[in-house]
């Protein structure tokens, strides 16, 4: 049986909106996975270092067949194919793709940690996973309706589909 998982998506490098769509049409021909939602794309201010332009940000539901870490491995594999460079923390980037849940499984590894940690505090994260499944619990952190990051999602911009 196929596994539940959301991924988001952002760039701010180098056509940012051009690379997240890519990268979504992209997740669907991971092995063994299938793309199934995808929220609006929203603009949204960096975290951390703000000499930086704004971000486009997405998040997308697939089903796997792969594991956590498989699929830790498929995103970093097709960041890199973005030209993904980690010059500094929470810098700019061509893409930056985070395994944010995988069904309702907690892990502790030092590659990867579930559900992501920094989640809960994110709008750019919480707005689109709000959408994509209004009524899910995260575990750990609660539904995703009454978590801390509403508070700034004022600050998120959505933007109109391209033509």
């Amino acid at each position: 049986m196929p596994s539940l998982a959301y991924i988001g998506l952002g760039s701010n490098l180098d056509d940012p909106r051009g690379h997240v769509e890519r990268a979504i049409a992209e997740l669907d021909g991971l092995p063994l996975t299938r793309l199934t939602a995808t929220s609006r794309r929203y603009a949204s201010r960096p975290v951390g270092p703000q000499d930086q332009p704004d971000f486009i940000n997405a998040v997308a539901r697939v089903e796997t067949r792969l594991s956590p870490l498989a699929l830790l491995d498929q995103l970093q594999a097709l960041e890199q194919r973005h030209a993904r460079v980690r010059r500094r923390h929470w810098g700019p980037r061509t893409l930056d793709l985070d395994l944010l849940l995988y069904d309702d499984r907690r892990l502790e590894h030092p590659r990867l940690r579930l559900p992501h940690p920094e989640l809960a505090a994110r709008a750019f994260v919480v707005v689109p996973l709000h959408e994509l499944a209004p009524r899910l619990e995260l575990p750990g952190f609660g539904p995703v309706a009454a978590l801390p990051a509403w508070q700034s999602a004022g600050d998120l911009r959505a933007l109109l589909p391209e033509r």
